[in-house]
């Protein structure tokens, strides 16, 4: 079997991920986010900083800033002083916030899983090893 090209590989998984993206992307809007709200939002939890959102989803900074901004304006989110060092702001979602991130979220999955039923209980299984290893 002849090596595959690691450029088509990732062409192959950046358009299944857009595909899905962009097939819940109006239930997103609904919800009143934008798709990378959504995924600033899903990271808040793990990455309460803005410099760390922007460095663990890729994004440059001035677009987090922008982002966490609307979602504060619109409740979702709000800033606090970090009891640990009183120079920062650290994020935290609000209630209406992971109500939003996880609606969001769960049509992600559901759009995902719809995919993921293409391929047997076996072969699920398998990607989900080689992602694993992969990552």
């Amino acid at each position: 079997m002849p090596k595959s090209d690691p450029a088509k590989l990732w062409s192959l998984n950046y358009r299944l991920l857009m595909s899905v993206i962009s097939s819940v992307a109006p239930d997103i809007a609904a919800l009143g986010l934008e798709t990378k709200e959504l995924f600033l939002l899903a990271a808040i939890d793990e990455h309460q900083y803005p410099a760390e959102l922007a460095a663990t989803l890729c994004m440059p900074k001035p677009t987090v800033t922008v982002n966490l901004k609307r979602l504060e304006a619109a409740g979702l989110l709000r800033r606090e002083i970090d009891p640990a060092d009183l120079r920062r702001h650290r994020l935290l979602l609000t209630p209406d916030g992971r109500k939003a991130m996880s609606r969001g979220l769960a049509l992600l999955s559901d759009a995902f899983g719809a995919r993921l039923g293409r391929l047997s209980d076996t072969q699920q299984a398998s990607l989900r090893g080689l992602l694993e290893k992969l990552n």
